[in-house]
């Protein structure tokens, strides 16, 4: 067995590995977030963003099964169908996590405008949007690029090609925008702003997405506009690309337990939804520690 197979197969089982856990962690978020905990602007995101890789994870745990189960007699149209569906997660995806920062932003650098003139229901009707954007626009490119079926002419092909390029790209430019213009505003900003869970949670998130999720759609970008280079690239590039974005989408909700632990001693199960909350919460820890000690105070005082 040569090199290349031996790690091919290696990211296969690792990607598998990952993805279930990352599927348990995903579904464990939905669950709170969705039946247990009560939503604010932010965990509504959040909610939006496990969703999207809930059915990424589940999308690449298929292609490993199919990979390691060496099953031929697929139709080539459902194997083609799969890459359509599985942009849309990790379009949808991006864009959720882009519209994160930017709310986030928006909420530390004109605070009283976003308390009190946001619209109630904003983070609902963004998601939404969002979710309806990624599906109708990857529907649109399988079919002019013939995923979805054959078609004879793919004219328009290229040029999706390049629209789906663009808006990698300016969701890219906007979330390192967003991003850096939020930490230059907490840290030497005119006013001291307290560093949340929250917004550390968000920090985390969107590193982790530039370490282990684009590598995904750069590669995607490079067999877009570098001819060959599926044929030239070193062993199966695609494969460790998709090991990368397990990894990606499997650690957010690592992120958000550990930021939700933060100062707690007790690991039990119980207390995930108490992580969770904590990590969602958008208050100072000295205020947070304040709440925590007068709660418990009344609790002793009450007989």
């Amino acid at each position: 067995m040569s090199f290349c197979e031996v790690m091919s197969w290696t990211m296969i089982f690792l990607s598998l590995v990952v993805a279930l856990v990352g599927l348990v962690g995903n579904g464990t978020v939905l669950w709170f977030l969705g039946f247990q905990m009560r939503r604010n602007a932010f965990s509504v995101y959040i909610l939006n963003l496990a969703g999207a890789d809930f059915l990424f994870i589940c999308l690449q745990i298929g292609y490993c099964f199919h990979i390691i189960l060496d099953i031929d007699s697929i139709p080539t149209e459902i194997y083609m169908f799969y890459h359509v569906v599985l942009n849309l997660p990790y379009f949808c995806g991006l864009s959720i996590l882009s519209a994160i920062s930017i709310e986030r932003c928006l909420s530390v650098m004109w605070p009283i405008w976003y308390h009190c003139q946001r619209p109630r229901h904003t983070s609902a009707v963004i998601c939404s949007l969002l979710w309806v954007l990624s599906l109708v626009w990857s529907l649109l490119e399988g079919k002019e690029c013939g995923f979805l079926y054959y078609t004879s002419g793919l004219s328009w092909c290229k040029t999706f090609d390049l629209i789906t390029t663009a808006w990698l790209i300016v969701l890219l430019v906007v979330l390192l925008g967003s991003s850096l213009a939020l930490v230059i505003t907490i840290f030497w900003g005119l006013h001291k702003i307290p560093v949340t869970r929250l917004y550390v949670a968000i920090v985390f998130t969107v590193l982790v997405f530039l370490l282990f999720g684009l590598p995904y759609g750069i590669y995607w970008f490079l067999l877009v506009w570098i001819e060959k280079f599926h044929y030239v690239s070193p062993c199966n590039m695609y494969l460790v690309t998709v090991f990368l974005s397990c990894v990606n989408s499997s650690a957010n909700p690592i992120i958000y337990f550990l930021v939700g632990s933060i100062r707690h001693h007790r690991f039990q199960c119980k207390t995930l939804k108490l992580f969770l909350q904590r990590a969602m919460q958008d208050t100072p820890e000295e205020e947070e520690c304040g709440e925590m000690g007068s709660s418990g105070r009344s609790r002793e005082i009450k007989p």
